[in-house]
C-alpha cells in the first residue's frame, strides 16, 4: 500500500516551462507531506528526460534533487510522459521512486489505483501515435544511447516538437481531452477491479465517476496553471497551487 492521500502532479515540461513555475515546483514538493501522505509524477515532469547509464540531465538537476530528499519523507511512484519516459534504472535504483515507462499499478489505503500518461491512447493525429510507438520502442531507445549525451540532447531539441501532438488549438485539444475521458470509461468499465484511473497529457484537468465509487482523474498540467490534485479513498479533489 502506498499511502492513503495521494498527491497527483503531471505535465510540468520542466525545460520547457518558464523558471518561475520551476521554483514554484520546489515549493510545492517541499509542501506535499502537508498535502497528503504519497505522491504520484504522472509523466512529462521533464520536457525531456533521459537516463544514460552514468550521465542525468543537467537541466532537472534541482527537481531530481528534490524529490530525492522528498522520497526520505514520503513513498513517490513516477509514470513516463511521451517526453520523459526513458528513465531506465535510475529512479528506482538510485532514488527508490517506484518508476513505471508505461502503466504503473498500486493500492492506495483499500483502493486499486491505476496510473498512466495518457499518449498513444486518445491522440488527435496519427503523427502523435505514430511517434509514441517509435519512441516506445527497445531498438530506439538502444540506438538513442549510443549517441553521444551532447548530441543526443542537441537531436532532440530539434525534434521535440514531434514527441507529441503539439496544437494550441483549443477545439483539438477539447476533442482529444474527451476522446480521453471517452477511452478511460471504457477502460473502468472493462476492469471492474480500479477504482482510481489517473492519467495526464492532454492538460486539461477532469474528474468522473462514470460508475459508482470508481474514478477517473486528469490533475491538468502544472505549466498551464500550477494544476494537481489530492485523491483518497473519501474522493478526488482538484486543485491549484
Amino acid at each position: 500500500m502506498l499511502g492513503s492521500r495521494l498527491v497527483v502532479l503531471a505535465d510540468a515540461h520542466l525545460g520547457a516551462a518558464p523558471r518561475e513555475d520551476e521554483e514554484a515546483l520546489l515549493a510545492f514538493l517541499d509542501a506535499v507531506p502537508r498535502l497528503g501522505d504519497c505522491l504520484l509524477v504522472n509523466g512529462d515532469l521533464f520536457d525531456f528526460w533521459f537516463s544514460y547509464r552514468r550521465v542525468i540531465p543537467r537541466e532537472g538537476f534541482r527537481v531530481t534533487s528534490a524529490l530525492a530528499a522528498l522520497r526520505r519523507r514520503v513513498p513517490i511512484v513516477m509514470t513516463g510522459g511521451n517526453h520523459d519516459r526513458w528513465g531506465d534504472s535510475f529512479w528506482q535504483g538510485d532514488l527508490d521512486i517506484g518508476f513505471a515507462p508505461a502503466e504503473l499499478r498500486f493500492s492506495l489505503g483499500g483502493l486499486n489505483v491505476v496510473a498512466l500518461h495518457g499518449d498513444g491512447v486518445a491522440e488527435e493525429h496519427r503523427s502523435a501515435v505514430f511517434m509514441h510507438r517509435v519512441t516506445s520502442h527497445p531498438l530506439a531507445v538502444r540506438a538513442y544511447r549510443a549517441l553521444h549525451p551532447d548530441l543526443g540532447f542537441r537531436l532532440v531539441g530539434f525534434l521535440s516538437r514531434h514527441l507529441a501532438d503539439s496544437t494550441r488549438d483549443p477545439a483539438v485539444l477539447e476533442r482529444a481531452a474527451a476522446r480521453q475521458q471517452h477511452w478511460a470509461k471504457d477502460r473502468l468499465g472493462g476492469d471492474p477491479s480500479i477504482g482510481l484511473l489517473v492519467m495526464a497529457h492532454t492538460h486539461r484537468p477532469a474528474l468522473a465517476e462514470p460508475f459508482p465509487g470508481r474514478r477517473y482523474l486528469n490533475p491538468g498540467a502544472w505549466i498551464e496553471g500550477r494544476r494537481y490534485a489530492v485523491a483518497s479513498g473519501d474522493g478526488v479533489e482538484l486543485k491549484q497551487w
